[in-house]
């Protein structure tokens, strides 16, 4: 009995089954979607709030040792997946809701999974905080400024767009300072990784609820979306590695700099693009969630045959 306990609570805390499981309820019971919609706003604000707690003082008070790090994760992240991104879904003439969402997702900052993948597929764990923290920040300006060159012309747009990044980035850093002033973050460590999974499956099972026509009755029309994130993923992945090697800053920054620049926060996407645009356009975010799972599957995968 304590064996199967034991593995039914390994279960729920394992991240590729939370996320089969968001997809397959999704899917199957999208009923609820339409209640959990109205949650999708706390819980990233939440799921932003834990991952912040990982941008130390320390990073924050010494930039200047960072500088080549902080500019190289901006560039693969920002300019190369999120250029590509938005030059494949031009290429490909997607349909208006999608080439929206992958413009949200171009102007995203770096998944939460980059510092935990950090540490398991060997890479560079200074490396990959100052670059995920840089994106973060750099958020600031990069995703208003990609919003509104490519999106704002509606009235109150800007508005809009810097009301949710309040929502999104603010709000959760400065709750995030709160909790590591009074040691809270310490006490929640060992179940961080469990509240991000869960929390990613409400985020994941609303998008993919609230598209549940799209991915069942015409899949078809998805296979462009998935053409792209294959390249941001897989391809963007070798062109980090190569990066990487011409900076000579060895096999772990490199590591952590192929993480940074193959992976965008699609529930960070997601929020923004439902509330400002229509639920397809969540679509590409959803996609992403699923190819970025695969992609960290491989990479594990590779390491361990290397």
């Amino acid at each position: 009995m304590v064996t199967t306990l034991q593995r039914l609570a390994n279960m729920l805390r394992d991240r590729n089954f939370i996320l089969l499981l968001s997809l397959v309820l999704g899917l199957t019971l999208h009923q609820g979607a339409k209640w959990t919609d109205s949650f999708l706003l706390p819980v990233l604000i939440f799921v932003m709030t834990i991952s912040m707690t990982n941008i130390s003082r320390a990073i924050l008070q010494n930039p200047r040792r960072w500088v080549k790090p902080i500019m190289t994760s901006l560039t693969v992240n920002y300019l190369l997946l999120g250029g590509t991104m938005i030059t494949l879904a031009y290429m490909l003439g997607l349909s208006e809701p999608y080439l929206t969402g992958f413009i949200f997702l171009a102007s995203a900052p770096p998944a939460i999974a980059v510092v935990p993948f950090t540490h398991f597929l060997g890479g560079d764990p200074d490396y990959s905080l100052v670059g995920f923290t840089s994106c973060y920040l750099g958020a600031f300006i990069v995703t208003p400024l990609t919003l509104s060159v490519f999106l704002g012309s509606q009235p109150g747009f800007h508005a809009r767009i810097l009301t949710l990044l309040a929502e999104l980035i603010v709000i959760p850093f400065v709750f995030s300072r709160i909790l590591i002033r009074y040691s809270v973050d310490e006490k929640i460590e060992p179940y961080k990784g469990t509240l991000v999974n869960w929390s990613f499956f409400v985020i994941v099972y609303t998008i993919v609820g609230l598209n549940n026509e799209v991915f069942l009755r015409n899949p078809l029309s998805l296979v462009p979306l998935a053409v792209i994130v294959a390249c941001g993923t897989f391809v963007m992945g070798y062109v980090a590695e190569r990066i990487g090697e011409w900076l000579e800053v060895g096999p772990d920054k490199t590591m952590s700099l192929v993480l940074l620049g193959t992976s965008k926060n699609s529930g960070f996407a997601a929020g923004l693009a439902i509330t400002l645009f229509s639920v397809e356009s969540t679509v590409p975010s959803t996609i992403t969630t699923v190819f970025m799972l695969l992609y960290f599957i491989f990479l594990d995968l590779k390491k361990r045959v290397d």
